[in-house]
């Protein structure tokens, strides 16, 4: 009985698990960037609500909350009732090598707080 040479094997099973993890690794780090992305957001939020429940105006609050946001976030505050309610959205789109755009994802965040007028 002749028996087979496997001493090709190795090198096809290489060939075909590096593609896998090499898209495996640009899944996670895409998985890791939304998730930086969205605890940037929910810090503009917060600091923006903080902002408006001292007192400051909510020009100056938009501008701290664009400034810690990602770039392209688009800062909502809404003030009722002594409730000051910031929200923070952001949409990401990735454009990954040799792949293309895959799509895009919302992220949002929210604050509330109660305005120092609205407190008493």
């Amino acid at each position: 009985m002749a028996r087979r040479s496997e001493s090709g094997m190795v090198t096809v099973e290489t060939a075909v698990v590096i593609p896998v993890l090499i898209v495996l690794t640009l899944v996670l780090a895409w998985i890791v960037s939304l998730g930086i992305a969205q605890v940037r957001l929910v810090d503009a939020a917060r600091e923006a609500a903080r902002m408006t429940a001292r007192g400051d105006s909510e020009s100056k609050a938009t501008q701290l909350a664009e400034r810690i946001a990602p770039d392209g976030s688009v800062v909502e505050i809404d003030s009722a009732d002594g409730v000051a309610e910031v929200r923070v959205k952001l949409v990401v789109r990735t454009d990954l090598p040799l792949v293309g755009k895959i799509g895009a994802v919302d992220l949002d965040a929210t604050a509330s707080s109660v305005t120092e007028a609205g407190a008493s």
